[in-house]
């Protein structure tokens, strides 16, 4: 089986969460990196300029043996039964992880669309009282749906909720999504203690040496850092 994923540069949960569920079962991949202009190209006519099919005009998307699939949760669970870390047969299991790569879905669309269209002063604003209104709401809900005790969202291991979560938080305390502060982990301790397992993995770790841009800050899992 030939797999090539295709994304932006970017290391974004949405696709980290199926690179690496390769990446750790020993899944060979074509790691297919394409410029922001392509990808505008894709929004527009659903295809990338070599004329490959981006169905839904958007990315991430993973080609198996040329046939395209999008849309994070079905490539997730695609990889995830390749690398064993999707059940095949628990379907109570496999919902239960599919709540957690939906909400991650949740927060990122509620942040990315609040001030979008605004002054970068006005989306500051609105982006800083998420913080403290619906998005602080959302990860409250999050945070009180982890298990008390271990490393794990649900499991006794890493899984595919984990990642997800693991680099959803790193985006919004890296410092790069304005008017969120850097330091939001630490007002939600067992979210917090998922991002440091994950962050502290050995294959976490080899992944973001062999493959994250030099200087790439992955966000701030492990200091209590000052505000931003």
């Amino acid at each position: 089986m030939e797999l090539s994923f295709i994304y932006l540069s970017f290391p974004f949960w949405r696709a980290e969460v199926s690179k690496i569920t390769l990446y750790i079962a020993g899944i060979d991949f074509e790691n297919r990196v394409i410029l922001p202009e392509e990808f505008q190209q894709v929004k527009i006519s659903g295809k990338l300029n070599d004329g490959t099919c981006i169905p839904h005009h958007q990315l991430p998307c993973l080609l198996v043996d040329g046939h395209p699939i999008v849309q994070t949760g079905a490539i997730a669970r695609f990889c995830g039964k390749l690398a064993g870390s999707y059940p095949k047969n628990d379907d109570l299991l496999a919902a239960q992880i599919d709540q957690f790569i939906d909400f991650s879905t949740d927060i990122t669309v509620l942040v990315s669309n609040t001030g979008r269209d605004d002054s970068q002063q006005e989306k500051q604003k609105k982006r800083e009282a998420l913080a403290d209104g619906e998005l602080g709401r959302k990860l409250n809900i999050l945070e009180n749906n982890i298990k008390d005790n271990g490393d794990w969202i649900i499991r006794d291991n890493m899984g595919l909720e984990d990642i997800a979560i693991w680099r959803l938080m790193g985006w919004l305390s890296s410092g790069t999504v304005d008017g969120i502060p850097t330091n939001i982990l630490q007002r939600y301790p067992k979210i917090k203690r998922v991002c440091i397992a994950v962050d502290n993995a050995s294959k976490i770790r080899d992944w973001v040496k062999l493959t994250y841009p030099e200087g790439y800050n992955r966000g701030n899992y492990h200091d209590t850092g000052a505000s931003k």
